[in-house]
């Protein structure tokens, strides 16, 4: 985020910051995406929320079946191991219009031995910068605009009270109660086997049990995770809205309306496994931008320093590589600029080397304040807000304190007299006193410590439990997360130490501060 530095003498100068087949339905077979309230009933398209997490958890999903059911199948070897022409991905996919790629299907094992092991896609042959490893046709794609049949429709629905991920997970949870009817079969069965978990086996927050959550005490991420369930209820309880509005899509299936035909448990599993899949297309129509893309994410791995994109291209979506790879390994692509906080609440996973994590602290001008109109037109001149959050970047914690100090300062000035200099100075005319520098040092100085404070666990601990420990997949997960979160904290206080260290005289006292600015 870039920011503008205010101009005025308490202020620093600026620094700058860092759709060509019908849709068919899914599988019957339940699978972890999404389970069926009557197991005898054939399973529809139903609904599946997309916000974003990996795939559903729980031991029922999106598709469980035998390979013999039916009494037929078509055998096919797979990385030497013999799977039904139902359940291998690559084998349908290349028999509805993929044409040949230089990628395959592996597996890795699950840390849940009841589980089955991991899918992912790899290199079938050494990859160089700029090789295309795969072009999906938009026949396999699954966009709203498809689902819909009527981008005016999808526009409508996804800017008012529903997302892109509700109804698509809507739609596949109609598709699933199809059973091997669903042209999607194949593609929903390989969702579910995912269990909402990617590729560090983990499942979104969003899916752990309060005990689990318990984990991220102290991170504001916890508090994240709440309020995303929450949205996915509101989104639930909207989810009739595309049966109305769309009724002409929902012909083809002999079902309930979606509240009546699915609980909300399921719909938040579909939604959440939809998320940990989407791909955000750039460049193509509202109704087309999210889009469910068999290949893609959960099968390909995230990462944070990688730069290759699925892209839309003519009549397909693409991947091109952006490093070289050897035969076997598994192919990543680029997340986006997402922190970890996002990638964990979306995808189950932390990146050790993201360059794009941080925290946000929020500070306030405080409105009973007689100042604060004041005070509130200078920090918008200088590009804040009344409200202003402030975003640490990890190994940038100096600049993002350099840039709190500014406004701070601004809600600090309790003179009249001053504060008019400060509303008429074209530059650093007001000058900042001891006392007030030491009251500001030392509010961010508490402040960092009571967040620090907030944590149940202390930083040496949990690089010793990660380290020394054998945690369980979510706990090393959470414990990750935390634990970067309170290196930056670190940092900032340190930080902070240092200028206060650097003040000329320590024996002058912090000026009274009656309106000190609110952080939180």
């Amino acid at each position: 985020m870039e920011v503008s530095y205010f101009a005025d003498k308490c202020f620093s100068p600026p620094i700058r910051y860092p759709l060509a087949h019908p849709v068919p339905a899914l599988s019957r077979y339940s699978v972890s995406l999404f389970k069926n309230k009557n197991p005898g009933q054939a399973n529809s398209v139903g609904q599946i929320r997309l916000r974003s997490y990996c795939s559903a958890s729980g031991s029922d999903t999106l598709v469980t079946q035998s390979p013999k059911e039916d009494g037929k199948y078509r055998e096919v070897v797979v990385n030497g191991k013999k799977e039904d022409d139902f359940g291998d991905l690559k084998y349908w996919m290349h028999k509805n219009g993929l044409p040949p790629c230089k990628v395959v299907l592996k597996e890795r094992p699950s840390h849940n031995s009841d589980h089955k092991p991991i899918h992912y896609v790899a290199a079938s042959e050494d990859l160089q910068v700029g090789d295309v490893a795969f072009s999906v046709p938009n026949s396999l794609v699954v966009t709203l605009e498809r689902v819909l049949g009527n981008e005016t429709i999808a526009e409508l629905l996804t800017t008012n009270k529903l997302s892109e991920l509700a109804c698509l997970a809507l739609y596949l949870m109609y598709e699933k109660k199809q059973g091997k009817k669903s042209f999607w079969y194949p593609y929903i069965r390989e969702l579910d086997r995912q269990r909402g978990r990617g590729q560090l086996a983990v499942e979104s927050p969003l899916l752990w049990s309060e005990s689990e959550l318990a984990y991220l005490t102290g991170s504001p991420t916890k508090a994240e995770v709440l309020e995303r369930a929450e949205g996915i209820k509101k989104e639930y309880n909207e989810l009739d809205t595309v049966w109305f509005m769309a009724g002409s899509l929902f012909q083809q299936y002999p079902f309930d309306i979606p509240t009546e035909a699915f609980p909300f448990e399921i719909f938040k599993q579909a939604f959440v496994a939809v998320q940990s899949c989407v791909v955000h297309l750039q460049k193509v129509s509202l109704a087309r931008r999210f889009a469910l893309v068999p290949l893609g994410p959960p099968l390909l791995a995230y990462r944070s320093n990688c730069k290759a994109m699925l892209t839309a291209v003519d009549d397909a979506v693409q991947l091109v590589v952006d490093g070289p790879y050897k035969a076997g390994d598994s192919i990543v692509v680029w997340c986006g600029p997402q922190p970890n906080s996002k990638l964990l609440l979306n995808y189950g996973f932390v990146d050790e080397d993201n360059s794009y994590d941080r925290l946000v602290i929020e500070a306030a001008l405080n409105t009973e304040d007689p100042q604060y109109q004041d005070k509130r037109i200078v920090a918008q001149r200088n590009g804040k807000l009344s409200v202003q959050k402030f975003h640490v970047y990890a190994g940038k914690e100096r600049e993002a304190v350099s840039d709190m100090l500014p406004y701070l300062r601004l809600g600090y000035v309790s003179d009249p007299s001053e504060m008019q200099s400060v509303i008429s100075s074209q530059g650093p005319v007001c000058p900042v006193s001891p006392c007030m520098e030491r009251a500001v040092l030392d509010q961010l100085a508490d402040y960092f410590q009571t967040r620090l404070a907030g944590y149940p666990t202390t930083l040496a601990e949990d690089e010793s439990l990660l380290a020394d420990g054998n945690p369980s997949p979510k706990r090393r997960v959470a414990t990750q997360l935390v634990r970067l979160e309170k290196k930056m904290l670190h940092a900032c206080l340190q930080t902070t130490i240092d200028l206060t260290n650097e003040l000329p005289d320590h024996t002058i006292s912090p000026c009274p501060a009656p309106y000190a600015p609110l952080m939180k």
